[in-house]
């Protein structure tokens, strides 16, 4: 079979141990693991100190993965200049000691639930440009911008974003199963993005997002998949789910669509 052009990976909370078992347990599973660094606060937070990044770097050698990042949940780069400035400093945090592992992307939330209802109001103005110069800011810590990779968000208008990131270097992260949740066809923004998106997020809807894709009608999937195909998309699929249970039944669901189409993932049959 033909291997897809796209990576695809998984989250590093498949397994219920630190982020390095993960890796170990997803290597030869997976082609990309996203390193999911929800919390990186002083004090007991998951940032993986040198020892373990070195461990991490030989895996992803050894089985021939990439990586993202997932900087941290509670970034506030649009809010006032304490919250901004607290945002900044955590996220150049993380950057600056995952820069060794190359990451393929940082993806974050742009975070505006102050000014999600608001949209062309004074506050909205104000919450994009102080948006974009904390972007800016980050951006000059990286050897491109494309590598921060601004994530869609559930709960918010597909287009809330595009002011702020609007001629700016950065790319996107286009997560199909927060389109889903919110009733989207993922199809018309995935035409408008797709050549700017570094990564892509699928889960299944089950009373919740970030589900096993078994959640996902199969023709749904489908036509997710011949899009991409057909487009020649050559970045990373992450399937964003966590448990182990979730990360086997969608792993073999994702396969079973790519087979139908006489493809296989670029890991299989190494």
């Amino acid at each position: 079979m033909k291997k897809v052009p796209f990576r695809i990976g998984t989250t590093s909370y498949i397994v219920p141990d630190d982020i390095l078992p993960n890796v170990q347990f997803l290597a030869g599973r997976v082609d990309d693991v996203e390193l999911v660094l929800f919390e990186v606060d002083e004090g007991e937070n998951n940032l993986p100190h040198d020892a373990v990044l070195d461990a991490i770097h030989q895996t992803m050698q050894a089985a021939d993965l990439t990586c993202t990042v997932h900087l941290p949940l509670d970034l506030r780069l649009g809010d006032d200049q304490e919250n901004q400035t607290l945002s900044i400093t955590k996220a150049l945090r993380v950057i600056r000691q995952m820069a060794r592992l190359k990451p393929w992307a940082y993806v974050l939330h742009l975070d505006g639930r102050s000014v999600r209802t608001a949209c062309g109001s004074q506050e909205w103005e104000e919450w994009t440009q102080r948006t974009r110069q904390a972007l800016a800011l980050l951006a000059g810590e990286l050897e491109e911008p494309r590598l921060l990779s601004a994530e869609n968000l559930d709960g918010y208008p597909p287009d809330f974003w595009d002011p702020a990131l609007a001629e700016m270097p950065f790319s996107r992260c286009v997560d199909i199963g927060h389109l889903w949740k919110d009733g989207y066809d993922p199809l018309p923004f995935l035409e408008k993005h797709i050549e700017n998106a570094r990564v892509l997020h699928i889960h299944g809807i089950a009373q919740r997002d970030h589900q096993s894709l078994q959640y996902v009608p199969v023709q749904e999937l489908r036509r997710v998949m011949d899009f991409l195909v057909g487009v020649n998309y050559e970045g990373v699929l992450t399937m964003e789910v966590f448990g182990e249970d979730d990360f086997h039944s969608s792993r073999s669901v994702l396969l079973e669509s790519l087979h139908q189409m006489n493809l296989e993932a670029q890991w299989e049959n190494r």
